[in-house]
């Protein structure tokens, strides 16, 4: 998924998805992890949960060019 351009968005965009879902769920399983390595599970979170109609509107297109242009 490094090399591959489509499928290293694919999974940042998962990636940010996945963390704003569970910090939806527990919340304090990833804000006492908010710096250090595992603080990007934190940010990513953050992006999810502010920026959703930009992430939404992104896994909607990815979706489309996965299933309509491959």
């Amino acid at each position: 998924a490094i090399f591959n351009f489509q499928s290293l968005l694919t999974v940042i965009l998962l990636l940010i998805c996945t963390c704003a879902y569970i910090r939806s769920l527990a919340p304090s399983l990833l804000d006492k992890n908010k710096t250090g390595l595992l603080g990007i599970f934190w940010k990513c979170a953050r992006i999810g949960e502010r920026k959703s109609p930009y992430v939404a509107v992104c896994c909607v297109v990815m979706a489309f060019s996965i299933l309509f242009m491959q």
